[in-house]
């Protein structure tokens, strides 16, 4: 135990010494945040330049309040109360007559305006918007323009349009919209949590209003922590292997202690310097949230059931690492065994947002309780605002304990053939044999 022990202490030193871990501890905190930081930084920069929209109005109705909504909207936001600054872009409507002997014609005389940038985009109206369900080809509305699909202009029309269409349906109808002026008016479901008991009183508390923003981002926060962590202690063993093995070192190692020693003391190393960042980093994070008053949003409770994720997730996934770095003889064969090594945690990565949406589902459920995805998925579902039941997470634990004590032991026959075999290719075929065989 002492040998495996030294081989850990000389991993974590090697790696916690360098000027790369360091800096990595401030880097990659970043890094995974980085959209959002740009996000924050841009949100008001914005371009302001005008934006002509031509429209083709062949319901002859839709045009003139197009026009009258356009010019309030750009009294009212374009330039900022208190300084006067333009902040928003105006938008300009131009009416332009149908074509009725070829409006396919016009369509691209207008495309090309768009192209030539005499235009921002333009609006077809069909004749039939009124009544839509006489004939819904006619009905349609159709916005032609570069970025059509994402483009906030489309999304601003879509308002006086249809509060246009509603009034003329009213009126078609007999009804002055004066009689109902709270008709329009919409009144959106506010979310909130349950109602519950005091335990120790007996009252009923009311339910809090639940927070986008705190329901979401506890559990993404949660799954790129422990995703930084397996990349900063568990994906660099199968390079630090390849290396000690094509310059020999391992060979001197082997000297002195068993295979197996080596490899228990390489992966006890990987644990440890993920702990050491995520002790800094849960640190940090927490003085960050008691500090802005927002530590009612974050699963305390679950920190316990990370760090014990943690540990297993990095034996687990370095186990795999390290026997197929002991497979390879230089840098370009452990490139191309990085991918199929590293989809353990990919996958996860893939589904987090269907999970998070439905914690509770079979597909969340069923994939939390695979070993290989446990680490990373049932702590998203522990972290979100539904939870798991109690019994999940401990039949959980216990696969991915069994599956841990599996990958260490299979990759120690592995790690022991392979990295004596030098020169030969690190092909499955192999790998699998001596996983076998030893």
């Amino acid at each position: 135990m002492s040998k495996v022990l030294k081989v850990a202490w000389r991993e974590y030193k090697s790696t916690v010494r360098t000027k790369g871990f360091v800096i990595g501890l401030v880097v990659a905190p970043v890094l995974m945040s980085a959209s959002g930081i740009v996000m924050a930084l841009t949100k008001d920069r914005i371009d302001t330049t005008d934006k002509t929209i031509a429209v083709i109005d062949r319901s002859g109705m839709l045009v003139e309040a197009l026009c009258s909504a356009a010019e309030r909207r750009n009294a009212a936001t374009v330039f900022d109360e208190k300084n006067g600054e333009k902040v928003r872009p105006a938008y300009t409507i131009e009416t332009v007559a149908p074509s009725e002997t070829n409006p396919d014609a016009q369509r691209l005389v207008l495309s090309n305006r768009v192209r030539d940038r005499q235009l921002h985009a333009f609006l077809e109206i069909g004749p039939g918007v009124l009544h839509p369900r006489t004939d819904r080809e006619s009905a349609r509305i159709l916005y032609y323009g570069e970025n059509a699909a994402i483009d906030d202009v489309r999304g601003w029309l879509g308002g006086p349009l249809n509060e246009t269409l509603r009034r003329l349906r009213l009126s078609d109808a007999g009804i002055a919209d004066e009689a109902v002026p709270d008709l329009f008016d919409y009144i959106s479901p506010e979310p909130h949590g349950l109602v519950s008991i005091d335990a120790e009183t007996g009252e009923i508390s009311a339910a809090e209003r639940s927070n986008e923003l705190g329901t979401i981002l506890p559990p993404i926060a949660m799954l790129m922590l422990m995703f930084v962590m397996i990349m900063m202690g568990a994906v660099p063993q199968l390079n630090s292997v390849m290396e000690e093995k094509s310059q020999r070192i391992a060979e001197v190692m082997l000297g002195s202690v068993k295979p197996f020693e080596f490899m228990m003391g390489k992966l006890i190393g990987g644990v440890s310097v993920s702990l050491t960042a995520a002790i800094f980093y849960v640190a940090l994070g927490t003085w960050a949230v008691r500090h802005y008053d927002v530590a009612q949003y974050v699963p305390f409770d679950v920190l316990p059931w990370f760090f014990v994720y943690l540990i297993s997730a990095v034996f687990m996934v370095g186990a795999l690492q390290a026997a197929l770095g002991s497979a390879c003889n230089d840098a370009s064969e452990a490139q191309s065994l990085a991918f199929p090594a590293m989809l353990p945690v990919m996958i996860p990565m893939f589904v987090m947002m269907p999970v998070i949406m439905a914690p509770q589902s079979t597909f969340a459920t069923s994939l939390s309780l695979f070993p290989l995805f446990t680490p990373f998925l049932m702590l998203l579902r522990q972290s979100s605002a539904v939870g798991v039941p109690v019994w999940q997470p401990w039949v959980g634990l216990a696969g991915v304990l069994v599956t841990t004590l599996l990958f260490v032991w299979v990759g120690g026959r592995v790690f022991r053939v392979g990295l004596l075999m030098q020169g030969t290719p690190p092909k499955f075929g192999n790998i699998l044999r001596w996983a076998v065989r030893g």
